[in-house]
């Protein structure tokens, strides 16, 4: 049991390191002016799920809800 727990931690701290560095790669969701003039029905505007924006919002979900299924994994109390 001591090493399916220190193998989780490990899985733990990587997912939060790469949680955090993701986070940090996107870019920021104030559209501005765009959205008033109708810029976002532009061509990477309709494609953002294909982009490399899209890859790191799919990214940040899947981490994140790793980050919570081991957060609640390691605080069950059945590795003591």
């Amino acid at each position: 049991m001591d090493i399916l727990k220190i193998v989780l931690y490990i899985i733990f701290v990587i997912d939060c390191i790469a949680l955090s560095a993701i986070i940090l790669l996107q870019e920021g969701k104030s559209a501005g002016l765009g959205t008033i003039s109708g810029a976002a029905d532009t061509y990477w505007g309709q494609n953002k799920g294909r982009s490399m924006e899209g890859a790191l919002v799919k990214s940040t979900k899947f981490l994140a809800v790793l980050f919570i299924l081991l957060s609640v994994v390691l605080n069950l109390g059945i590795f003591n």
